[in-house]
């Protein structure tokens, strides 16, 4: 077994918040959980990710652990403070909107992972004061009308609520953006993401993958919108099964008889695929009625009544003509020089102007961390200013 290195000597017996800078430029901060300590160091050329590596004191050896999430990228330094299951990281020299980060070492996600793995793992997560509103997810048989009830919503309501782009393997056609129609990825590369819990449904689709993944959904709540998802029943099961807290709506036809009335008058399709969508619909109102995956259950017999209940169900009824735009995410601006301390859930962020009459421009930041919900492979927030 090997020794601590020297650097660590010092630094084992440490509080929970420290942080400092090395001769090279770079940042490395230790924290210490029982018998490991996470060494968190970062260059400060703004180009790299931070790294993470474990000295294990047990076994006298580092660890290099399996790191999951979307990194952060580097900084001009940074402090750490401990929290129960994971540490909270503040960058310095940051845009106001990547300064808070989470490496998640014993949350149930990362035990989760780490069984699967049957290895080290560590999560990061982003940091975002306030909370965001619950997606919501809407699934029903085809010829329902659902993709009209979310037209109807979008058109109503085009601030508050958008999409999340899904993820293919698929070759992209002739007039599609990456990023704006699919996030066009490689199979390999969307498999080794779905491993690794990055995805809430996915679907192999004539040899492709299709996927709606976490960061999707996420990038819709960190634009200040509420995300829908307009997906089938087996992915709504899916979604139901991840750690995603949503809404989630079933609409279903008055009857079967009717269902077969509006896929004919479509008359896009042929007898043998109306047929196919009827059989499939059936299983899928089957599922949709006894499986407990939906909230609610909404019938469309007629369009206008479902639509108003629909926007009942979501807050949005009809005394409401011009929401407000939903708002973004609030932001932090740190100064290049702070310190951080921790008293019960407040992170204490003492912050040094840089200004000339520094003792009279220095403030304070208090971080309430009392309601963090969510967490990797998705955002942490909750976080409150005050």
């Amino acid at each position: 077994m090997g020794e601590a290195p020297a650097f660590l000597v010092d630094e084992l017996q440490d509080g929970p918040v420290n942080g400092y800078e090395l001769k090279n430029g770079s940042c490395k901060t230790t924290t210490t959980i029982g018998d490991k300590t996470y060494v968190i160091t970062g260059a400060d050329d703004g180009t790299l990710s931070i790294e993470v590596q474990i000295f294990d004191r047990n076994l006298g050896e580092w660890v290099h652990p399996t790191v999951l999430g979307i990194k952060p990228m580097s900084c001009k330094g940074h402090s750490t403070v401990l929290l129960e299951d994971r540490i909270l990281i503040l960058k310095k020299g940051s845009k106001p909107n990547d300064q808070i980060w989470f490496l998640e070492v014993d949350t149930p996600y990362v035990r989760q992972q780490r069984k699967i793995s049957g290895s080290e793992v560590v999560a990061w997560s982003k940091g975002v004061i306030g909370n965001a509103e619950k997606p919501v997810v809407i699934s029903g048989p085809s010829g329902v009308g659902k993709g009209t009830l979310i037209t109807m919503l979008m058109q109503e309501f085009p601030s508050m609520f958008g999409f999340s782009v899904s993820h293919t393997t698929r070759a992209p056609r002739n007039i599609e953006e990456d990023g704006v129609h699919y996030h066009f990825t490689e199979k390999s590369v969307m498999e080794k993401e779905i491993k690794n819990g990055k995805f809430l449904e996915f679907a192999s689709v004539h040899g492709n993958l299709y996927g709606t993944s976490v960061e999707a959904v996420e990038m819709v709540a960190d634009a200040g919108k509420r995300c829908i998802l307009d997906i089938d029943v087996q992915g709504a099961r899916s979604v139901r099964a991840s750690s995603l807290e949503a809404i989630f709506i079933f609409i279903c036809p008055p009857s079967m008889k009717e269902l077969e009335k509006r896929l004919r008058d479509r008359g896009t399709e042929k007898e043998e695929q109306i047929l196919k969508r009827l059989r499939n619909a059936e299983a899928e109102i089957e599922q949709g009625k006894s499986s407990q995956i939906f909230d609610f259950i909404l019938y469309n017999d007629n369009l206008e009544e479902c639509y108003e209940k629909l926007k009942k169900l979501l807050g949005l009824d009809s005394f409401i003509t011009a929401p407000l735009k939903s708002a973004a995410p609030r932001e932090i601006n740190l100064p290049m020089d702070f310190s951080v301390s921790k008293t019960d859930d407040k992170i204490i962020i003492n912050c040094i102007s840089s200004g000339l009459e520094k003792e009279s421009n220095n403030f304070r930041i208090t971080l309430d961390i009392s309601s963090l919900k969510g967490g990797a492979p998705g955002r942490t927030r909750g976080l409150e200013l005050s």
